[in-house]
């Protein structure tokens, strides 16, 4: 580089660098996959409506005293599609944390959009495993009703945070 600046080079500024180490990614999606996982577990033959039914009405009994065949046939339905909305309604906050996390300055929808698309496919791909299971049906409707939960979590959140913590989303705009 001479004095006169001639010849000199011209860089451009420091970028500034986000260095993301492994234990960022584990943080990331660990919760992820640990929810994937409870799911294929609970797409086994062991949680068919047929294993889970005496367990469910045992604690049921035990809690509320005895109950009916029929009437516990219309509990033990509403249990396991309570338990789908709300287990993909969680497996769904998991995605969308790991989303907001990867993707800093992204707005908050385009998380959630992700979070839910990634919700829908675990569902979808749990409904057709359970569709090869002996006591086991794959419907499209579980799918539609994952998906809800999925959608009601991420309202949830925004809501809660548009109440209490609106400083955190004004890049969801």
């Amino acid at each position: 580089m001479s004095s006169s600046g001639r010849g000199a080079k011209v860089s451009a500024p420091p970028m500034k660098t986000c260095r993301r180490g492994l234990w960022f990614w584990i943080s990331a999606w660990l919760p992820v996959a640990i929810g994937i996982g409870v799911i294929a577990l609970e797409s086994t033959v062991w949680f068919g409506a047929d294993h889970t039914t005496g367990p469910l009405r045992a604690i049921c009994e035990a809690i509320f005293g005895p109950i009916g065949d029929a009437r516990w046939d219309v509990i033990h339905h509403y249990i396991r599609k309570s338990g789908h909305f709300v287990g993909y309604g969680i497996l769904c906050l998991t995605w969308l944390r790991a989303w907001w996390m990867v993707l800093r300055t992204a707005a908050f929808w385009k998380c959630a959009l992700l979070g839910v698309i990634g919700t829908t496919l675990v569902a979808s791909c749990d409904e057709w495993h359970q569709t090869f299971l002996p006591n086991r049906t794959g419907t499209p409707w579980d799918v539609m009703l994952d998906c809800c939960g999925a959608t009601v979590a991420v309202l949830l959140v925004y809501a809660y945070a548009r109440m209490f913590r609106a400083e955190k989303l004004k890049r969801a705009a």
